[in-house]
């Protein structure tokens, strides 16, 4: 009598797909690879993909479901081996917050410590900015680089930092635009899934993540981010990437400066060792998480001495220039800031009252400056590299009553006028008093 046969796997229709997610049901991951190979294929449409976006957002994914979508993406594309980069490759990568622009000095300073740092990095999401949105704030700077100019650049400076090619997880690509104007961000499954496809696609040998907590940040709760930064962490390790992860503050803005090229300011003025302090001590913490990771440190401690050296020293100054001339930008801009782009128009916020600034919302100053041209509301808008906002008067800081409380850089004077209102309200003046000291770093998850 013959034996029988299993059925060979049927890949359900797209709708059926969509449908199984609406109702809650699990995906096997036979489903989950079937559906990544359709969405590619083209016969599982943009709108489709949106609608089993909203359907995962709203009810979930198993850790089985989220590390099958994970390999999918991941495996949509090539991964990158460097042959010729000999170093141990760490990488950092942060969920998005406000002002956060720790990657562009951070990269240089850990591969001036030993380390090789290929960063596959995104445009901005939501109302957080991007790492390459900034980075092409600087004139002539490529991020669109093939995978050989990638090693060749990381195998000479030490770091690159550039977008995901058509070739690497480009299922994740696609699908991140989809989220980006759909709503479907914050869900810590599809966040996992697309950080880890695309940075498991430069063949690291770890990770370290930076899960921001707070207001300005996509998990609002400490209980919320934990949970990602542990989906992070432990899905690493599965799929064979050792890593860490910090949780950060991000109820203020980081730094003193929210948009493209404003912040990139910012990062060359902490490689030259007068950063504000928030963002210099956080590319510390950072940094030393990778030192210990790839083993160039025993110590947190140590490491983070190490790098402060390191920026006392200027070279780390020195190995951005290089990297910023090797992928087609101009290094001139560490000497001569005023040749980053800059706004039309500059204005004032001032003070209503007397007294100590207790909060900065950075949520609503992040959706201002989308609105006037720093970000996107829609995947195909262009960003005005200039706009964006300076802190004059950060959280702790007394002000007296019309002291400037901020600098607007925008396209024209009349373009912040209907938001003016929105941006006084993101300032809370309180009763002078002792001021509170920011508490940056909030756990540490290390698997």
């Amino acid at each position: 009598m013959p034996k029988l046969q299993k059925p060979p796997f049927e890949s359900p229709s797209p709708v059926q797909l969509i449908a199984k997610k609406r109702d809650g049901h699990e995906h096997s991951e036979g489903e989950i690879e079937s559906m990544i190979s359709q969405f590619l294929a083209g016969t599982l449409t943009d709108y489709q993909m949106t609608a089993w976006l909203m359907a995962a957002y709203l009810n979930g994914l198993s850790q089985t479901e989220m590390r099958a979508l994970t390999l999918a993406m991941l495996n949509s594309g090539r991964t990158l081996q460097l042959p010729s980069v000999s170093s141990t490759k760490v990488d950092k990568h942060s969920t998005g917050g406000v002002g956060d622009k720790i990657s562009l000095p951070l990269a240089p300073l850990v591969a001036e410590a030993g380390l090789a740092v290929p960063m596959i990095s995104g445009r901005g999401l939501g109302h957080t900015g991007g790492t390459l949105d900034k980075l092409e704030a600087i004139p002539g700077f490529r991020v669109n680089l093939s995978a050989k100019e990638f090693e060749r650049v990381v195998a000479r400076v030490g770091c690159s930092i550039m977008g995901q090619t058509t070739e690497l997880a480009p299922a994740d690509r696609r699908i991140y635009a989809l989220r980006d104007v759909t709503g479907t961000v914050a869900c810590r499954p599809l966040i996992v899934a697309s950080i880890l496809s695309k940075k498991l696609a430069a063949g690291l040998d770890g990770l370290v993540l930076d899960v921001k907590v707070g207001r300005g940040a996509f998990m609002k709760d400490a209980r919320s981010a934990r949970a990602l930064a542990r989906a992070l962490v432990e899905t690493s390790r599965a799929l064979g990437t050792p890593a860490r992860a910090l949780l950060t503050a991000m109820d203020a803005p980081l730094g003193l400066t929210i948009g493209n090229a404003l912040e990139v300011r910012e990062s060359i003025l902490l490689l030259q060792n007068d950063g504000p302090s928030d963002v210099t001590e956080l590319t510390l913490e950072l940094g030393a998480e990778m030192l210990v990771l790839g083993k160039i440190s025993r110590t947190h401690d140590e490491a983070k001495k190490k790098l402060r050296s390191l920026l006392e020293s200027g070279k780390p100054l020195e190995r951005f220039a290089k990297m910023i001339e090797a992928q087609g930008g101009n290094p001139r801009v560490i000497d001569n800031l005023k040749l980053l782009p800059k706004a039309r128009s500059t204005s004032l916020l001032y003070a209503p009252r007397a007294g100590r600034i207790t909060e900065i919302d950075s949520l609503v100053l992040a959706e201002v400056a989308v609105q006037l041209g720093a970000g996107r509301k829609r995947a195909q808008d262009v960003i005005d590299p200039g706009v964006g906002f300076e802190l004059l008067a950060p959280v702790g800081h007394e002000v007296s009553r019309g002291e400037p409380l901020l600098r607007v850089h925008a396209k024209s004077p009349g373009a912040v006028r209907p938001f003016e209102s929105a941006l006084s309200s993101a300032f809370s003046i309180g009763a002078k008093g002792p001021s509170r000291t920011r508490r940056l770093i909030l756990g540490r998850i290390e698997g």
